[in-house]
């Protein structure tokens, strides 16, 4: 691997890492969400960073250039990150199906009460035997 790309590979992976403390720090991304992309720059960092460690991944899985490992690498991390937000996205919309079919039956409800109220007759006030 070229010093330039090494340069590169650290370079963005530090501005990968920076970008998203950046967005943490601005409360546009929470904490939880946050640690999968932390840990994914820092492990781009890492094997961008040693040499030796990329070249001897990339003879082990087989690949005859070292930087197409990182580029692997990078894709199954988002892969991983993609699938994580599927699972989050599901539970949410299953939570907000549930929540608003809540939400209907205490309106029906509540519309059930407000009918059955209007239909009792008025009873005039009556005074309170001691206070009158």
């Amino acid at each position: 691997m070229t010093d330039r790309s090494v340069i590169l590979a650290v370079g963005a992976s530090v501005l990968a890492f920076v970008f998203v403390l950046e967005l943490v720090r601005r409360r546009r991304l929470r904490e939880e969400y946050s640690l999968l992309w932390l840990v994914t720059a820092f492990a781009m960092l890492i094997v961008s960073a040693w040499r030796d460690l990329l070249h001897g991944l990339a003879a082990a899985v087989g690949i005859a250039y070292p930087p197409n490992l990182l580029f692997l690498l990078a894709a199954l991390f988002s892969l991983a990150i993609l699938l994580y937000f599927s699972t989050v996205i599901t539970r949410l919309t299953q939570e907000n199906k549930e929540i608003a079919q809540q939400v209907a039956l205490l309106r029906y409800e509540l519309e059930r009460l407000r009918t059955e109220q209007e239909r009792q007759p008025q009873h005039p006030h009556q005074p309170d035997a001691v206070g009158d």
